[in-house]
């Protein structure tokens, strides 16, 4: 039997209609558009402000795009998977209402959590699953409401996120040479003092001293963080062009986590690629974490060519970091 391969076979995404744009943000906090711009590189964000919606609701657009678009039918789809760091609930799942809400009645659905390196660890899961047999469709979804757990307090971090959703479809191919090529993941566990949110969990429960004390917002070393993602992201784009003989010539396209322009540029100056074969949407979208890839994905599709080697790379809470090797499956253009 030839080998089944994983491939892309259709992208979608969803951002909310609101637009939060630095001069709003200079009203609220203690900033301006030069001093976000200068540091991050992002000029709006989008916020889902609808009472009552949650991460969920953008996953459910983004998956019923991506039926629309690539008109498979739901009842052939075998599998659904959320990567996000903002469920609805702890329990159930996030996928398990999305799937509820697209009427999929032949699949399974579960979250995976792997913050701002969700849809990196999400593909590879997916990618197995199909290329295992018993899977022949599998929606992957990154998606997150990170203005529901950011305080509009803290100048540090509320410029750098907004709330967005992107889905993928992800089949099984024996056409040799596309989809998934290699995968490197990473979790050291160092990362738990410089970014996390503190309160909501088993450990610190909900309560009034964590509200009184502003325990349910993100909370971020900006530095710290930021000097292991240009390390990580980095040395993780290096090792798979390495590994897989690629260099400048032969990349077609880079797909960071959009956390931080400055991030992106070392990664792209890391692999001595230009700007413009780099994916980038933060200056429209912020950090939307796990749907920053997607994302991207879905706004540079048009561009994509079947064969086109891309690296995408993420970092996160954590710390989990990591870098694969995707050759893209079809004309994006078609």
């Amino acid at each position: 039997m030839a080998k089944i391969n994983a491939i892309i076979t259709g992208v979608a995404g969803y951002v909310p209609d609101y637009v939060l744009t630095n001069e709003e943000l200079s009203h609220m906090v203690d900033t301006d558009d030069e001093w976000i711009m200068s540091r991050v590189g992002i000029k709006e964000r989008r916020i889902l402000t609808e009472e009552g919606l949650g991460t969920s609701y953008m996953a459910r657009k983004a998956a019923k795009a991506l039926l629309k678009k690539t008109d498979v039918d739901p009842d052939t789809i075998d599998a659904l998977i959320v990567t996000t760091s903002t469920a609805d609930y702890p329990f159930p799942s996030t996928a398990s209402i999305v799937l509820g809400k697209l009427g999929l009645k032949n699949a399974h659905a579960f979250d995976l959590w792997a913050a701002c390196c969700g849809f990196l660890y999400t593909l590879d899961q997916a990618a197995a699953m199909i290329e295992s047999g018993r899977y022949k469709r599998i929606i992957v979804i990154g998606a997150d409401k990170m203005s529901s757990v950011i305080d509009y307090r803290d100048r540090a971090t509320c410029p750098l996120f907004g709330d967005g959703a992107g889905a993928v479809l992800i089949e099984g191919t024996e056409e040799e040479g596309l989809g998934l090529r290699d995968c490197h993941l990473r979790t050291d566990g160092k990362g738990l003092p410089f970014l996390h949110l503190k309160a909501g969990g088993s450990v610190s429960p909900a309560s009034h001293f964590t509200v009184d004390h502003r325990l349910h917002y993100l909370y971020q070393e900006g530095r710290t963080v930021f000097r292991y993602a240009v390390t990580n992201m980095s040395d993780d784009c290096a090792l798979i062009a390495q590994r897989n003989g690629l260099n400048k010539d032969n990349i077609q396209w880079v797909v960071p986590h959009q956390a931080n322009m400055r991030i992106i540029e070392a990664v792209a100056k890391r692999l001595e690629l230009p700007m413009e074969q780099v994916m980038v949407n933060i200056q429209h979208y912020g950090n939307t974490s796990a749907g920053t890839i997607p994302l991207a994905l879905w706004e540079y599709e048009p561009r994509l060519r079947k064969g086109d080697n891309i690296i995408m790379t993420a970092f996160g809470a954590g710390f989990v970091h990591g870098a694969n090797l995707y050759r893209w499956a079809y004309d994006g253009a078609k």
